[in-house]
């Protein structure tokens, strides 16, 4: 690994009342990921999910230039062989994995594993000046972290052909045509309209919140009458949340409780 490289850049969860944010903080290097940066993330997204308080996560970039520019190509020097490669700390799955809904709030560069992020999670707020690449194919591979799957899932299999195989840059007005993105905002305005959606998720039962997640994501890999039953158990689970709430309710009053 490149002499310094492991020591610059982190991540860190933000805790602002029921909204976590977790912060991609190298801004110098337009908050290139370091394998460091990846334990961090995997960590953050852990303490995301097992924090009662949080209901909704932000990832964000620091600084004012980049969301992600993807993983720094100088740390792939530290991979000895494919196999460790292989056996790398992958970070897409533990964002993509949040029983919380996570939005990214996206400004400047997102690309590589930066546009990766910003696809695993469940909505996209971003700004104007964003520009998305997935450049992969022009350094001699395919990109690991989801952009494939993701992007025709979400812009049919035409437009991921083109824009995973030339690896050309695109920016928000043409993300937002071909329906990678759910919110187009002025720059500078991201961060605030991705808390303000945050908070009107965070006001809503957080069993619902989330049970409307897994329904959702259900929809891109089960039948529609395997979905249907999902769902189905689902609204189960939350109309026994609220039964237990009312209950307990119940209880205190009866006990002169508040």
């Amino acid at each position: 690994m490149s002499e310094g490289i492991e020591n610059e850049g982190r991540v860190v969860l933000e805790r602002n009342g029921a909204v976590g944010e977790i912060v991609l903080d190298r801004p110098r290097k337009h908050n290139a990921l370091t394998p460091e940066m990846y334990h961090q993330i995997v960590a953050a997204c852990a303490a995301a999910d097992a924090d009662a308080n949080i209901r909704v996560v932000i990832f964000r970039g620091a600084g004012e230039r980049a969301f992600c520019a993807g993983s720094d190509i100088k740390a792939l020097e530290g991979y000895e062989d494919f196999w460790a490669w292989r056996n790398r700390v992958d970070y897409i799955p533990p964002i993509r994995n949040l029983r919380k809904p996570a939005i990214a709030a996206v400004k400047g560069w997102a690309f590589g594993g930066g546009l990766e992020i910003a696809l695993a999670c469940d909505i996209r707020v971003v700004a104007r000046n964003a520009v998305f690449s997935a450049p992969e194919v022009s350094l001699g591979w395919n990109g690991a972290g989801g952009a494939a799957q993701h992007l025709t899932r979400m812009c049919g299999y035409g437009q991921a052909m083109r824009l995973l195989l030339t690896g050309d840059r695109f920016d928000a007005e043409e993300a937002h045509r071909i329906g990678m993105i759910e919110m187009l905002v002025e720059p500078g305005e991201e961060d605030e309209q991705a808390r303000e959606l945050a908070g009107r998720i965070a006001g809503h039962s957080t069993v619902a919140t989330q049970a409307v997640k897994a329904a959702v994501r259900s929809a891109m890999d089960m039948p529609v009458a395997l979905g249907l039953s999902f769902e189905n158990e689902l609204m189960s689970l939350c109309f026994a949340k609220v039964d237990r709430d009312r209950i307990v309710k119940e209880k205190r009053e009866e006990n002169g409780e508040g």
